[in-house]
């Protein structure tokens, strides 16, 4: 890992990954919080292909909690690894581990389910193998407003980095002058 670490994103660093965005997991959140998460994640997974950017899923044990919601899946092409799971941390996962190491990046851009639980966990695993970690606040989600806190609030204290959607992609972008802005940008405006 570099010793240097940038609070920022960047383009040529980052991996994004979806963890546990599930049909069984999204129809267990209140109201219209699972929708709210997949169209933010939606938005993150098409700038991140558009960009060629690395991306990772996770489905903790499917048989139970179903696959990777389907409108997710149509976005993902048949090389994104889709790495099942039992361990609520991804970073206790060698198939996991080996699909970020395989990327040869260091910034890890964590979505998903639930903040609490299988995020905080990765994030903080993740960050402790000497990876830098953002946590997208606006693309993650648990099935209590008070563990989504709770859970962003522990990850700030440990150094987790918090962002959101639009940050990001106009982090990996940097510049308006980037080729792809135009096409990247109107996924928000």
């Amino acid at each position: 890992m570099t010793e240097y670490c940038p609070l920022i994103t960047n383009e040529q660093d980052s991996v994004l990954v979806l963890i546990d965005i599930q049909q069984r997991l999204t129809a267990a959140m209140p109201n219209a919080v699972g929708e709210r998460l997949i169209a933010q994640v939606s938005i993150l997974l098409t700038a991140a292909k558009m960009l060629s950017l690395p991306i990772i899923v996770t489905e903790q044990y499917p048989k139970g909690l179903g696959p990777t919601e389907s409108a997710l899946k149509l976005l993902l092409s048949e090389k994104v690894p889709v790495i099942e799971k039992t361990s609520f941390s991804a970073a206790k996962v060698d198939s996991f581990l080996a699909a970020i190491a395989d990327t040869k990046r260091t910034q890890i851009i964590l979505t998903g389910m639930e903040t609490h639980i299988c995020i905080m966990q990765s994030a903080l695993d993740l960050q402790q193998q000497g990876y830098q970690v953002f946590v997208v606040e606006d693309a993650v989600s648990s099935r209590t407003i008070t563990n989504q806190i709770n859970a962003l609030q522990r990850l700030r204290q440990a150094g987790v980095i918090i962002s959101n959607v639009e940050s990001i992609i106009f982090e990996w972008l940097g510049d308006a002058k980037h080729p792809a802005f135009k096409s990247v940008s109107k996924l928000i405006i």
